[in-house]
């Protein structure tokens, strides 16, 4: 199989997201060649998709969820991916560690679009958010999701059989992860 032809690369900005993404999050979710790739559910909505983005983006909470945005033809900015991190679990012993979701829109796929949204992602656990460990879920045969997460340093840690039902067959995962490449330490911090 040949590889696809590399895509003109077009500006994306980053930023993180507001609950007014809401439709474009309903749109890329629920869009018939990403939800397939996605642990997500068909049926989306633009109300359910604010009643999360409220959740999530309420102070406290610790997600971190980015959109990526690129020039329409009229030169409008839109969103075309998505991408989070979210506290893996509550619990005192697992809160160096959150979970990874992205979601690319196939025009903006192969564009550099993910890897942008990734890095950001990356660069905030590494420096900002006390993240020593990303975790995520991959269908073992999204190669393209695979390849980009590996570049970033990601490795295959375990694959799950019958992991998650995907269009009325169950499908296998990869559980991936990242560890922070240079954990801050205490005596790394000059002292008077």
């Amino acid at each position: 199989m040949n590889p696809l032809p590399a895509a003109p690369v077009v500006p994306v900005s980053i930023r993180r997201a507001v609950a007014s993404d809401a439709a474009a999050f309903a749109r890329t979710m629920g869009h018939p060649e990403v939800l397939p790739n996605l642990m997500q559910v068909p049926y989306t909505s633009e109300a359910l998709w604010q009643a999360h983005l409220a959740e999530s983006l309420a102070p406290g909470k610790g997600h971190l969820i980015l959109v990526a945005e690129r020039p329409d033809a009229h030169g409008e900015p839109q969103v075309v991916a998505n991408a989070g991190l979210h506290p893996a679990s509550a619990q005192l012993r697992r809160r160096h560690v959150m979970s990874l979701g992205i979601a690319v829109q196939p025009e903006a796929q192969g564009q550099g679009v993910g890897r942008a949204l990734m890095q950001a992602l990356c660069d905030w656990a590494d420096h900002w958010g006390q993240v020593l460990r990303i975790e995520l879920t991959v269908f073992v045969d999204n190669q393209r999701a695979i390849a980009l997460y590996e570049r970033l340093g990601f490795v295959k840690e375990g694959r799950h059989q019958g992991y998650a039902l995907r269009e009325g067959r169950y499908a296998d995962a990869y559980t991936m992860a990242r560890l922070h490449p240079d954990p801050p330490r205490w005596d790394d911090v000059p002292r008077d």
